[in-house]
């Protein structure tokens, strides 16, 4: 069904080309200057292209089923631990902050933070390692995402900035770069607050160095993060982390990985969550299931439908 024009949306487009000539930086991204979808279609009389893609994703499934994804712990006992929608919309919520501060194209980092971990499979770093160990030519979660992505026939700037949220391939746009190093400022600090919850951490096992840069709670620390990131872009004219606060919070996140996401405390966490991947991905291999049918379903899981779903294997 056409849309129907009038007033307001006769004269939209050219009121936000205006609106954005007039706030945005010359880095930032025009909302109608797109390199357009890999699919030409009419775009909305009044979103933009990227507010369109915020909103494919917001009602796509698979951004509903990040809500049963656990961050660091299989499916816990407990209400407040996070999930990959909780963490989702904490990235999306700092980037937008960013992004607005260095007046770049919010609307753009919305929907690349929005829709960033739309392809991350079920138990968090245990499920994407256990994903990469049975898949001929491995598995990672940002290519996944990408692949949804497309499939949504999302924005070009949209995809790029999902595809290289992680991994050695930078962002084209500064709305991208700002999403790619929120990201890690959102889950190492949140991750902490989880794992001193779920009893793995103690607040004086934090390394003390990298506390006494970053600060000595999470709110402390992301409000330091994020001061630092802005005023260190603004000075240098590209997405950048001042060289004390970047390293502290990579020593940080380094440390998250050696005590946490793959540490001995959570041994059986990793555990259960390969001979889970595992289980699954020989039934449907053994089935006849093509390795593209299975990294669609199995990326797909929550974390409780693919316990159910191995559990049923036997």
């Amino acid at each position: 069904m056409p849309e129907l024009a009038g007033r307001v949306a006769d004269a939209f487009a050219a009121r936000m080309r205006e609106v954005e000539e007039r706030a945005l930086s010359p880095q930032a991204v025009r909302s109608y200057e797109t390199q357009g979808r890999l699919q030409p279609e009419e775009e909305c009389l009044v979103r933009t292209p990227f507010q369109r893609d915020r909103d494919r994703i917001l009602h796509s499934k698979p951004f509903r089923r990040l809500k049963g994804k656990t961050q660091v712990f299989i499916d816990p006992a407990g209400d407040h631990y996070r999930t990959r929608m909780t963490h989702t919309l904490e990235t999306t919520g700092i980037a937008r902050v960013v992004a607005r501060a260095l007046q770049l194209n919010e609307d753009l980092t919305e929907a690349i933070g929005l829709g960033h971990d739309m392809g991350h499979p079920p138990f968090g770093h245990a499920g994407e390692s256990a994903l990469d160990n049975v898949l001929d030519g491995g598995f990672r979660h940002n290519e996944q995402s990408a692949r949804i992505a497309e499939r949504l026939n999302l924005t070009l700037e949209v995809v790029d900035g999902i595809l290289t949220h992680t991994g050695p391939q930078e962002p084209k746009t500064q709305e991208g770069k700002v999403v790619r190093i929120v990201d890690r400022v959102a889950y190492i600090n949140h991750d902490i607050d989880d794992a001193i919850r779920y009893g793995i951490l103690e607040e004086r096992d934090l390394p003390r160095e990298e506390i006494e840069i970053l600060g000595p709670t999470g709110a402390v620390r992301i409000d330091r993060l994020v001061h630092d990131l802005v005023e260190s872009s603004a000075a240098a004219g590209e997405i950048v982390q001042s060289d004390e606060i970047g390293s502290a919070m990579l020593s940080l996140r380094q440390f998250m990985f050696d005590r946490v996401y793959l540490g001995p405390e959570t041994n059986s966490e990793h555990e259960r969550a390969h001979v889970t991947i595992a289980r699954i991905y020989e039934h449907l291999r053994d089935r006849g299931d093509s390795q593209d049918a299975i990294v669609e379903f199995v990326a797909g899981m929550t974390d409780r439908f693919a316990l159910a779903y191995a559990e049923k294997l036997g």
